[in-house]
This record gives structure tokens, sequence and C-alpha cells, in this order.
């Protein structure tokens, strides 16, 4: 988990537990930054994310606050209460098109990225650790979300990703075997994106989604 989605998390648990209530304006930058051991950027990312969620309002020259309008009716909120089927359906659809402009888009710091993802993802199955193969492979996804260079849709996947994770866990209690028979397939789809083949990437993913991973 990169240390914005944990500011993130950190910051909702905050708001739930009534430390900031709705109106009111959360602390600057500095204070947040010491707060949550964190450095600038991952601040800024994390308020970005939970501004476009609805979570927060972002007012030039005043501050941020915790949206009055918001009452608890953020995306994430609303894809939990959803059926897993319909949002599934979409993540697929969003992933296509991540893949897509990825494979157009990826800078080398892109590919390295996601190769390190990948290895920890490969690490996590032959340690049989099913928390870290769920992890492992969102990130994996995150990391090519970002490499599509579309900051809107990698923020909009990541609340996808909230979802998955829960779905991963229930699912892999009994082990890791979805996630090692097709190791295979991420290592193929990490070669189409560095060789920018997209029809190979668009074909790979669709096996990768066939199996809801």
């Amino acid at each position: 988990m990169k240390l914005y989605e944990k500011v993130i998390s950190l910051i909702k648990d905050d708001i739930s537990q009534g430390k900031y209530s709705a109106g009111e304006k959360i602390p600057a930058e500095p204070e947040l930054m010491k707060l949550y051991d964190v450095g600038r950027s991952s601040i800024r990312e994390a308020i970005k994310t939970l501004a476009i969620s609805g979570l927060l309002k972002v007012q030039q020259g005043s501050g941020t606050f915790v949206n009055t309008n918001f009452q608890e009716v953020s995306i994430e909120q609303r894809l939990r209460r959803a059926d897993f089927d319909d949002v599934n359906a979409v993540r697929g659809l969003m992933e296509k098109e991540i893949v897509k402009l990825a494979t157009q888009n990826r800078t080398e710091e892109h590919l390295t990225e996601i190769e390190e993802c990948l290895e920890k993802r490969k690490l996590a199955i032959q340690a049989e650790d099913s928390q870290k193969c769920t992890d492992a492979d969102i990130a994996f996804h995150m990391a090519i979300a970002r490499a599509s260079l579309n900051p809107v849709l990698s923020d909009l996947y990541y609340s996808f990703t909230l979802i998955m994770r829960d779905f991963f866990l229930a699912r892999e209690k009994q082990g890791i075997s979805r996630f090692a028979m097709n190791h295979h397939l991420h290592e193929q789809l990490f070669k189409a994106i560095k060789g920018k083949k997209l029809n190979q990437s668009q074909l790979v993913l669709e096996k990768i989604l066939g199996n809801n991973y």
C-alpha cells in the first residue's frame, strides 16, 4: 500500500471518529505531515483523492474542509452497496482503457515500478501469504493505472481496488492458488506493456479479467 493510501485511511478514520466534523477545516499540510508522519506529496495525493471522492472540499485560499454535503455517500460506499458483479464489470471496462493508455504512455520509471510490484507478487505467492498476494496484486494494477498518465482514471480505479481487496481476501482464505495459477498472465501483461504491444496487452488482460484477477 502506498503512503498516500495509508493517509487516506487515517483521515477517513479521524472523520468517522469525530475528530473532524462536517464543515470543519482540517489541519494545513505541515501539521498533517507531522500527524501522519509522511511527506508533502503523500498528503497532497491523499487530499486530492478524497476531494475527488467528495469527502473533502478544497477551497483555494481558505483551506480544506470536510464536505457538509457528503453525507456518507462517497463513491467507495456506493460501490460497497452495489452488486459485486456490477462493480467487477465496470472495473473490467476501466482496466481495458487503463492498459491501453499505459501501453501507449508508460515511461521507464513506470516500468520499473510495475516490475517491482510483479516481483513482490511472485514472492508473496512463494511465501503463501494471502494478504501480501492481495496487496501486491492491487499494487501491480495501480502501478499500471498510474502509467496511463490519466490521474482521474487512476484515482477512480483506486476506489474500485478497495472493494476488490475485500473480495480477494475473502476468496483466498483457503490459499493463494488463483494468484499462483495466473501469475504468468501478469508477467505477460507486463511484457506487452513494456513492448508497447497494444493488441497483446488487451488479449492478456481479457484472460486475467476472466479469472476475476
